[in-house]
């Protein structure tokens, strides 16, 4: 279920579209074109100069003009490529910048499951790992790549002006240029493909272990997650040996062609001067020319390499948005009410069987549902159902009488807010985190959030709303972080809130805290809660019991207990829990 990886149509595409979003691209590609185009020219004339010098010489004849020449061309040469490889640059960097930004914001877009059946490990690797790789692709190839063909067809041109003869040895060495490229290529992108795939898998096995890291110190496990990352690293070097051999064997191609080329030079060279039909400075510029011809085939051969990698990873990095997710039109819904129902409701996963079946339930407007049951009865995927983040093969999820799927970003996010026990705290302000729910809420806002959820660490911090809080600034401990969370949802203000075991801290010492902010986040509104302590379920105004995917009891907390069964089992379990 990873992300897809894009064909060369849908890169191509893709890059084209890219452009043609970059002001005057088509202008700045000309520029670029024409700079080059003229710099690999005066290149091509120093060889030319120093063959006349030889002539020069021979003839004893004045040799500074000439070399004042070469020097002025040289010069004039590097001016004209610099000139054209910053414009290059500029263009190339500007459309791998906006890639990159897409990328992002289409995978921020994305339903959650997806990212999940795809693994963060691959959306990481390809947003880190493949921007990297391409980034450095484009900044080492694309020079190269321009002056090697640039250089390629000005000498090309340059030989066919001095004697057509030496253009049939470059005709007659082509061909095996060809096979050793072809040779490459149907090797390397599959290569290349495996080893960031392997990468991918490298990334997605570290991020489960560091994140899960209480966990695999709980039970012991650290051996046994460092040896498959030992043996994902493992696979990556085998993977990237694989890929690199493919270059080591096109190297020894390029060697016996480079033999061959410059005997047939000297060949034709000593046969051109043996019947007068060239100098010896022609030939020295003709063959210096064929030298200088293996350095930009060389150069175009080994950074097929390196374009190999960045295609991979830029095929990667287009896979993620080729498909992004399409835009929900307005569906014109009422005003917010409130008011969440599922009927009939079923859904299953990818590996078979329904993880919910047949559910139905109503909230009305200010009624908290309590949602209880052992782990896997599907308390969770009914959360992710009501909240739009699912949609039900069967039955209807309705928010305020709309069928949540229909609704769009802006309509469902003026509705309902979810929040789970992972909640995250971005780098940065206090004041910038806060006003990620509501940017144009007041300072006076926030702080009656902060004040409502009962954050008293607020008043400990020296520069209040400016304090910098996150990976860079103030590390929260889980029960101010879920508190953060809960402010924000506050200053969201929807009409519907639904809770996934939010106050799962509840545990820790700042249990109390915790509950009564949870509390005042659901007061007045239409709530879904999925309880993992079930005195949290007591308090709903109704309590749904699950199991194996299916509702087995609804009522009041009174009502399930004189009912006698599931429900006062599980009550009658926590309390001895408790007491004990």
């Amino acid at each position: 279920m990873r992300f897809p990886t894009a064909s060369w149509p849908q890169v191509r595409e893709e890059i084209g579209r890219q452009l043609s979003d970059v002001p005057s691209a088509r202008s700045r590609g000309a520029a670029a074109l024409v700079l080059l185009t003229a710099g690999a020219s005066a290149n091509v004339a120093i060889p030319i100069l120093l063959g006349k010098i030889v002539d020069a010489v021979m003839a004893h004849s004045a040799i500074l003009p000439l070399g004042i020449g070469l020097v002025v061309v040289a010069v004039i040469s590097a001016l004209l490529s610099a000139a054209g490889f910053y414009v290059l640059s500029r263009l190339t960097e500007r459309v791998i910048s906006a890639l990159r930004e897409d990328m992002v914001s289409t995978a921020l877009r994305l339903p959650t499951h997806r990212v999940e059946e795809a693994g963060t490990g691959d959306l990481v690797s390809r947003s880190t790992d493949d921007v990297a790789e391409l980034s450095a692709a484009v900044t080492e190839t694309a020079p190269v790549l321009a002056k090697s063909a640039f250089a390629i067809t000005t000498t090309a041109v340059a030989l066919l002006s001095l004697n057509w003869q030496y253009i049939l040895v470059v005709v007659a060495v082509t061909p095996l240029y060809v096979v050793a490229a072809r040779s490459y290529l149907h090797r390397a992108p599959g290569r290349y493909a495996d080893e960031r795939a392997a990468m991918a898998e490298r990334a997605r096995r570290l991020l489960e272990t560091i994140r899960g890291r209480k966990t695999v110190r709980a039970f012991g496990l650290e051996d046994q997650m460092h040896a498959g990352i030992e043996r994902a690293s493992a696979q990556v070097v085998e993977e990237g040996y694989a890929a690199r051999k493919t270059m080591m064997v096109l190297q020894l191609w390029m060697t016996g062609i480079e033999l061959i080329m410059l005997s047939c030079g000297l060949v034709v060279s000593y046969w051109a001067v043996q019947a007068g039909a060239l100098t010896v400075g022609a030939v020295t510029s003709a063959m210096l020319l064929l030298i200088r011809l293996r350095g930009p085939l060389m150069g175009l051969m080994r950074v097929i390499d390196t374009v190999q990698s960045g295609y991979a990873s830029l095929s990667r990095i287009v896979g993620v948005v080729i498909d992004p997710p399409r835009a929900v039109p307005g569906y014109g819904a009422p005003a917010p009410r409130g008011e969440a129902e599922m009927r009939n409701v079923s859904f299953s996963y990818d590996d078979g069987g329904w993880a919910v079946q047949d559910v139905s339930f109503e909230i009305p407007t200010g009624h908290t549902v309590a949602l209880v049951g052992a782990s896997g009865a599907g308390k969770t995927t009914v959360a992710a159902l009501l909240a739009g983040l699912r949609v039900p093969e069967e039955g209807k999820v309705l928010v305020d009488g709309v069928e949540v799927s229909l609704l769009s970003d802006t309509e469902r996010a003026a509705r309902l807010a979810m929040i789970t026990q992972e909640v995250h705290v971005f780098s940065g302000t206090l004041r910038e985190d806060l006003s990620l729910a509501a940017p144009q809420a007041s300072d006076a806002h926030m702080l009656q959030a902060l004040e409502r959820v009962g954050a008293r660490w607020f008043a400990h911090l020296e520069e209040g709303l400016d304090t910098v809080i996150g990976s860079q600034g103030i590390q929260l401990d889980p029960v101010a972080s879920q508190q953060l969370a809960l402010a924000r949802i506050l200053l969201l203000d929807p009409k519907i809130v639904i809770m996934d075991e939010a106050t799962a801290e509840a545990g820790s010492v700042g249990a109390e805290a915790l509950e009564q902010a949870a509390i005042e986040v659901t007061r007045g509104r239409a709530a879904l809660v999925v309880a993992h302590r079930l005195d949290q379920a007591a308090r709903a105004d109704r309590i749904i019991v699950m199991d194996s995917g299916r509702v087995v009891e609804q009522g009041s907390h009174r009502e399930l207990l004189n009912y006698g069964g599931r429900y006062k089992h599980l009550w009658d379990a926590w309390q001895k829990g408790r007491q004990g």
